[in-house]
C-alpha cells in the first residue's frame, strides 16, 4: 500500500499532493481549512517511503502511475484533486492519462517550463552536467540535515530571504513538517537531501508530453501561480492560456513559489471560488478567520 496522509473531514474526496522537500504536514494551514468542507487524504511522494532509492526514479513520470494506483487503492475516484509544484505535474500526467479518475484539478506553481527550456536542459542533462550545475541540487545536497530542535531551524530560516512571505505561525508549522526526531537525540529533515536533489535532476526532461496532452484536457482545470514565482512564469502561463483557454488562471500578489504555504487563505479562497463554479460546491463562510 501507497504510504498517505489521512487529514479528515467531511465531504467530497479531495486528494492533495505536495512538493519537493515538503511533506504533507508543511501545508496544514491550507489543509485545514480544506477539510471543512472535503475528506482530505495526501499521497506521500516516493521521497517519504520508507526504504526508496533515489537513484530508481530516472523521470516524473512513475509517480503519475502511483498516484493512479493510489486512488484506486483507497476507492477515491473521481476525486478532486490538489498539487503543488512536483505535486501538481504529478497530478495533471495522471490526469491526462486517466481523466475519469479527477471531477477538478488545481495545479499550484506548477513544475511547467516552455519547450526551449525543456530541450536546454535534456543538453545540460545529457552532458553530464546537471548534478554540477543545477542551482537546486547544490542548494538541496549544502541543506543542513541535523540540529537541535524545530525551534532552532525556525530561527535560522526566519532569516532567510526565501521564506520572507511567511507568517511566524505558518513558518512554524512549516518548520515541524521538515522535521523529525533522530533516535540519537535532535532532530533531522524528513524528507532527505538526496533525494530532493534527484526529483530535481528528474524533472523536466521528459514533460513535453504535457505540452502535447494539455490541449485535450477536459477536467475542469485552475492554476494558481505566485506572482514572484521563479518557476511558473508568465511566458508559461500565456502559453497554456493559448493552448487551452478553459484553464483557469489566478495570481497571487506578494507569493513566490511557495505560494501554498505563504497565503494559505487567499489559495484556499480561490480553490472554494473555482470549484463553486465548476462542480456547484458550496462556497466558504463569509466571516472566515483569516490565519
Amino acid at each position: 500500500m501507497i504510504p498517505y496522509t489521512d487529514f479528515g473531514g467531511n465531504g467530497p474526496e479531495l486528494h492533495f499532493l505536495h512538493a519537493n522537500g515538503y511533506p504533507p504536514a508543511c501545508y496544514l494551514p491550507l489543509i485545514d481549512m480544506l477539510k471543512e468542507r472535503y475528506h482530505v487524504t495526501a499521497m506521500h511522494l516516493r521521497p517519504l517511503w520508507p526504504g526508496s532509492n533515489p537513484k530508481e526514479l530516472g523521470a516524473w513520470h512513475p509517480m503519475s502511475d502511483d498516484l493512479l494506483l493510489f486512488l484506486e487503492e483507497q476507492n477515491l475516484a473521481p476525486v478532486i484533486a490538489v498539487g503543488h509544484s512536483i505535486g501538481a505535474i504529478v497530478t495533471l500526467r495522471a490526469a491526462l492519462r486517466q481523466p475519469e479518475k479527477f471531477r477538478a484539478l488545481v495545479l499550484i506553481d506548477p513544475v511547467l517550463f516552455p519547450p526551449r527550456f525543456i530541450a536546454a536542459y535534456n543538453l545540460l542533462k545529457a552532458s553530464g552536467l546537471a548534478y554540477r550545475l543545477h542551482p537546486w541540487i547544490l542548494g538541496a545536497l549544502r541543506r543542513r540535515r541535523v540540529f537541535d530542535d524545530p525551534e532552532t531551524l525556525f530561527k535560522s530560516y526566519r532569516r532567510k530571504h526565501v521564506f520572507r512571505h511567511f507568517s511566524d505561525q505558518n513558518l512554524r508549522i512549516y518548520v515541524n513538517g521538515i522535521s523529525k526526531p533522530r533516535a540519537e537525540g535532535g532532530y533531522e529533515l524528513a524528507y532527505s537531501p538526496e533525494w530532493e536533489a534527484r526529483i530535481y535532476f528528474t524533472s523536466v526532461w521528459r514533460d513535453m508530453d504535457l505540452w502535447w496532452g494539455l490541449p485535450n484536457l477536459q477536467v475542469p482545470t485552475m492554476i494558481i501561480r505566485g506572482a514572484e514565482t521563479d518557476t511558473f512564469l508568465s511566458p508559461t502561463a500565456h502559453r497554456v492560456q493559448k493552448v487551452n483557454p478553459a484553464i483557469f488562471q489566478e495570481t497571487i500578489r506578494q507569493a513566490t513559489h511557495l505560494v501554498a504555504l505563504e497565503k494559505p487563505v487567499q489559495v484556499h479562497q480561490k480553490i472554494e471560488w473555482f470549484l463553486r463554479i465548476k462542480l456547484g460546491q458550496p462556497g466558504p463562510p463569509q466571516d472566515k478567520e483569516k490565519r
